[in-house]
């Protein structure tokens, strides 16, 4: 059996190469065409080209999502644009359309072709007609219960489940509120998460909901982590992250988690319990919604909804990116994002770095040539004498 691929969204290139450091075995990417996340920092073809090559080195793959339920008039460059992607070196395309597939499977074989979870797949005889269709691989609509997939199970085709990350309230993300509200298509790129927006309850011109009582109808987010020893175990082909809008730190941290936890169970063949608990509480360090294990234990109740604007935030703050390290002087170069000061407690953490805490007794901006006591311009670059090695690409966060 192959082992289970960590599949990782990104947003830019930036936050790909970042995704893929930190423990995932493929990214998935928007390009400029055919991608249901219009407003995320969508990839152009020398971005896609560039990220190809950087995966290439690690030994990693890209997928690119042509996901937009099409109309007519969104196929234009349909051809030309599958024949740059496959130039590229781009490994799968996830699309909606069986037009796509057809066409990519006669002018860019190379490329494998995966079918979204926009396509509602919740059975065992839809895959079997993907399978005799010689698609690559199913995505499942985070519908399915764990009790569904067992039944699915065993089958050929190579199937790709959401353990991480936003859910839609309405079926497979196939909702038209945002159309309705905003006049923007969700199945076209355009979703503006109104469902996601305050609201007020009227009756009779009469405003019926006292205060705090209803605001939004959007979901908790899924957090899957408990689950993986199971689909592990069960063959499933690709766990997949979902957050092509989150930031950096969100992608690291979370990929980190899912990375360790997959490798501790095929190394013991066991989580136990209180690694399972460290690492819900460093996930906690970025999310910023609530969480439930969405539909895995059957139809989510009111505890996986929610009804009002409450929101986590994170315990931990992220606070600075190394961009260098001087291991002769144990000088690292950070680039500042969020406000700290001297004898802040400080986490250090990264793809090679084990959560490592330090009290900061000295600052230096690279800038200004001085020393200094608070480190408050976004971006700014500054020196930190450590006395543990860190690395480039390792980030900090502020101890709360």
């Amino acid at each position: 059996m192959n082992k289970i691929e960590l599949l990782a969204p990104a947003g830019n290139l930036e936050k790909a190469k970042i995704a893929l450091m930190y423990g995932a075995d493929a990214v998935y990417v928007g390009g400029k065409m055919f991608s249901l996340r219009a407003r995320a920092s969508n990839f152009d073809i020398p971005d896609i080209n560039e990220l190809c090559e950087f995966a290439r080195e690690l030994n990693k793959k890209v997928y690119v999502t042509m996901n937009i339920l099409p109309h007519d008039e969104d196929f234009k460059g349909l051809e030309e644009y599958l024949l740059k992607l496959e130039e590229a070196g781009v490994s799968a395309i996830i699309t909606s359309s069986l037009y796509i597939v057809r066409c990519a499977k006669r002018i860019t074989p190379k490329m494998e072709c995966h079918i979204s979870t926009q396509m509602s797949i919740t059975n065992s005889y839809t895959i079997k007609y993907y399978e005799e269709e010689k698609i690559d691989r199913v995505v499942l609509a985070r519908e399915v219960t764990l009790e569904e997939l067992e039944k699915i199970y065993p089958n050929k085709m190579p199937i790709e489940i959401f353990i991480h990350g936003g859910m839609c309230c309405s079926y497979s993300g196939r909702c038209v509120l945002s159309n309705y509200t905003t006049d923007r298509d969700a199945n076209r790129g355009g979703c503006a998460h109104s469902c996601r927006w305050n609201y007020k309850l009227y009756k009779n011109k009469k405003c019926i909901n006292k205060e705090n009582q209803f605001f939004n109808m959007g979901s908790k987010d899924m957090m899957a982590l408990r689950y993986i020893p199971k689909l592990i175990d069960l063959g499933v082909a690709s766990l997949k992250i979902e957050g092509r809008m989150k930031s950096s730190y969100y992608l690291a941290t979370v990929i980190r988690c899912y990375r360790k936890a997959i490798d501790l169970y095929y190394q013991n063949k066991n989580i136990k319990e209180d690694e399972f608990t460290w690492l819900e509480q460093e996930i906690a360090k970025a999310e910023n919604r609530l969480t439930s294990d969405g539909f895995y234990r059957g139809n989510v109740l009111v505890e996986g909804t929610l009804y009002d604007n409450r929101s986590e935030h994170p315990t931990k703050e992220y606070i600075g990116y190394v961009l260098d390290f001087d291991e002769t002087t144990n000088v690292a170069l950070i680039e500042q994002r969020n406000y700290f000061e001297l004898n802040d407690l400080v986490e250090f953490f990264g793809p090679n770095l084990e959560n490592t805490r330090f009290v900061v007794d000295n600052l230096y901006s690279v800038d200004q040539k001085e020393n200094i006591e608070v480190a408050r311009h976004p971006l700014e670059k500054l020196y930190i004498k450590l006395p543990f090695k860190v690395h480039k690409h390792d980030m900090l966060r502020k101890v709360k």
